[in-house]
This record gives C-alpha cells, structure tokens and sequence, in this order.
C-alpha cells in the first residue's frame, strides 16, 4: 500500500535498511543506542532493521564499549563476507582486475598490459574477461556471490535501452563501443550481476570521496592525470559525480594538436605522454624505448635530481610551463564551480603532485577569481594508483546501499546498471 507520499511500506523498509547500513559502513562500529539518532529512526525500527540484517548476514557485532551505569552496549559493523564486489580499470598502460569484499578490502588482483593491442575493443574486452575468471578463481567467492562489476574507462559513457553502457572515447579511437552487451555475451557470470561502467575520472572521484582526502566535503572536484586527462565534479545535489572532459579545454588558441583532433587542448600540454615530448622537443633526453611512466619520471629527476647534482635548466622550465597550464586550466574550475576542495589523482598526478604543486597553486590562484579562489585547496588524493578501481567497485556497492542491501535479482539486471 501506497501512503500519501507515493512511497509503500516496502519503499520505508528499503530506506530504513540502507540508512542503517550506510551509517554503519561510514561512521561504524556503533551501537543500537547510537544508530537510532544517527540516522532518525526509532529504537523500535533500529532493533527491527538491524535483526534483518543480522538475519541476511550483512550486519555482525564488533564487541561492545561501556555505557553510562548500564549493561555494555555491543557495537555493530557492516560484514565484510556480506558480499563481493569487482573493480576494473581500463587504464593507459594496463587493465586492471580486482576482487573486494563489502568492506573493499582487496581479496585477488590482477594486470593485463595494453601495449601489444591498445585500445582494441576485442582485446580489452578479453582482458576483463579473463581478469574476472581469475581473480574469481583465486578464491573461494562465486559469481552469484558479486554485488555487480564496476568498470572505470576512459571517455563518456551513455547509456542506451537494450544495450546498456555505450562507450565513447574519441581519444582511444572507441565510438559508439556497446561495452557491456560485448561483456555480457564474453563473460560467464549469471544475468544477475549487473555491470555498473562509467568514466574513469568519475569512479576515482568517487573513491576519493567516499574513503579518501575528499571525504566530508560538500563541493569537490577530483582530476585525473594520466596520458589523459579528465575530472569529476561532486555536489550535494550530485552525489556520485559528474564526469568533466577537462583534458580538453583550451588553454592555448591554434596550440598543440591534441589527440581527440582538436587544437589547443590541456591534454595536448600536461598528459603524460605530451609533457615527455614537450620535454624531447626542448632538447631533453627521455630514455630511449621507455613507457610513458618511466619517462615521466626521468623528467621529474631531471629537474629534481637527489643529492649535489644540478637539476636539469629544460627539464625544470618544462614543468614550471606545465604548472601554468594546469594551474590556469584549474583556475576555469574554481570560477565555474567554486569547490571546496580540488584533488588531483592519476598515475601520473600523483607523480607530478608533490613536484609542481605549489607552482600549480600559485598560477590557479593568478588566474581565477579571487573570491572563490581563497577559498580553495588544492592538494593530492590519498588512495594512491588503485583508486580508480576502488571507486569502480563503490560503483555497485553504492546501488547495493540504495537497494537496501538487497541482492541483485534477475529481473532488475539492466535496472541496476543503466539507472
């Protein structure tokens, strides 16, 4: 039965348990005496949620603290056997496979390099594949056992009726890629599980957010830096993130050509592989045959050297160029959507971070407003290079919370993963 609001007595239920749950998973260990100002229930609701999901095996004890006179209270905890979760990152190098438990504690990993195929859709869906087939059979969790696979790729991502995730990458030559039917017809796991891919700087804002130097803040945006470079924006009315092509704003008229075609782009002058050619065409020696990676790092010793050597004057003047550009393509954020806080991730940002932040914040603070740029910080995301795939798996664990840690059933498959 419907009440007034449209909601049914199962809608009420759906939200008491996802309340109890997320306020465990966030804030926990807590009592029963706890949760109920927590989270607006009643202690007679509390008592009732908690032992259905004590009942589910989603809730456990977690020992008990002393109270006040009384009897000690026994703290409770979200299970971390309660289910699985998979995350995946298509990244630049590599495809990254790993297998979490609720508590996104990592069970199984496992990498499978690009370099011999690239973007190749047969191969990349090959590598997730295979990744999800062994991560499964590195331990003792089963496919009906996954909460769903998350998947972070590189460009945007739109959803269509019948075939669920379309992927769009004009960087990585993908156009109009209907990645998850290719995955549902290559993978051998029950309809139930549902595929949750989005944009990869998206899923590592969510990671950082939810676990990271982003937690508690109201307005925030995490950028990624790799190859490629993206962003995402979290608000209060926006609370997974939306993905930003920021890579690909111009910082430069009639600039460098960029990858995606256009001129100009701040990919063009602050991806990796951009800045380690810039660095090449300066008269800069990167090492001969090396990946973008090693090269990068060539870069930053060249100008940071260790002990008495003499950093190198192109290497130095590179980097100080590059901080220009990413600080005036930061200060466009600043005026746009006044953050909290700016967070910089990726592989190569976090390279790049500690080296040239202080230059970046200088020359966002130069170029953006000064109103919303006093109130600004800029710093560097705390989840290291796996946080792609840890917010690649937060992506089914938050519909796992919004379902009120129902499981996935057959008959809500595309529901869940094209919401």
């Amino acid at each position: 039965m419907a009440g007034r609001s449209g909601r049914t007595v199962r809608d009420l239920r759906r939200g008491n348990r996802t309340a109890v749950l997320q306020r465990l998973y966030f804030d926990g260990p807590m009592s029963r005496y706890e949760l109920a100002p927590a989270t607006g229930l009643s202690g007679g609701s509390i008592s009732n949620v908690v032992a259905e999901l004590v009942e589910d095996g989603l809730v456990e004890e977690a020992g008990t603290v002393e109270s006040d006179g009384g009897r000690p209270r026994t703290l409770l905890r979200v299970a971390p056997a309660g289910g699985h979760m998979i995350g995946v990152d298509v990244g630049e190098t590599r495809v990254r496979v790993e297998l979490f438990d609720l508590a996104l504690t990592e069970l199984a990993r496992t990498e499978r390099p690009l370099e011999h195929h690239g973007y190749d859709v047969e191969a990349v869906v090959g590598h997730i594949r295979d990744g999800i087939t062994e991560v499964l059979a590195d331990t003792d969790v089963t496919p009906e056992q996954l909460l769903g696979v998350g998947i972070g790729v590189p460009g945007i991502v739109a959803r269509t009726p019948g075939e669920g995730a379309v992927v769009h990458g004009q960087t990585i030559g993908w156009d109009t890629v209907p990645l998850e039917s290719l995955l549902r017809s290559a993978c051998e796991l029950p309809g139930s599980v549902p595929y949750f891919i989005d944009n990869g700087a998206r899923t590592l804002g969510q990671a950082e957010l939810w676990f990271g130097a982003g937690r508690g803040s109201r307005n925030a945006v995490v950028v990624l830096f790799g190859s490629g470079i993206g962003a995402c924006l979290v608000t209060e009315e926006v609370e997974y993130g939306r993905a930003l092509e920021w890579g690909h704003v111009t910082v430069r008229v009639r600039g460098r050509r960029c990858r995606c075609g256009a001129q100009g782009c701040l990919e063009a002058y602050a991806g990796a592989g951009a800045l380690v050619d810039r660095w090449r065409e300066a008269g800069g020696h990167p090492p001969e045959g090396a990946d973008e990676e090693t090269a990068l790092a060539a870069l930053l010793a060249a100008a940071h050297p260790e002990g008495d050597a003499e950093a190198e004057p192109v290497a130095v003047a590179v980097l100080e160029e590059t901080a220009e550009y990413v600080g005036a393509g930061l200060s466009d954020l600043v005026n746009l959507f006044q953050p909290e806080r700016i967070l910089i991730g990726g592989w190569a940002g976090l390279q790049l971070g500690r080296h040239f932040l202080p230059a970046v914040r200088r020359y966002a603070d130069a170029y953006a407003l000064r109103h919303p740029a006093e109130r600004v910080s800029i710093d560097v995301g705390r989840l290291g290079p796996d946080a792609v795939t840890v917010g690649a798996a937060s992506l089914p664990l938050a519909d796992f919370f919004a379902q009120g840690g129902r499981r996935p059933t057959p008959d809500r498959e595309h529901e869940a993963a094209n919401g």
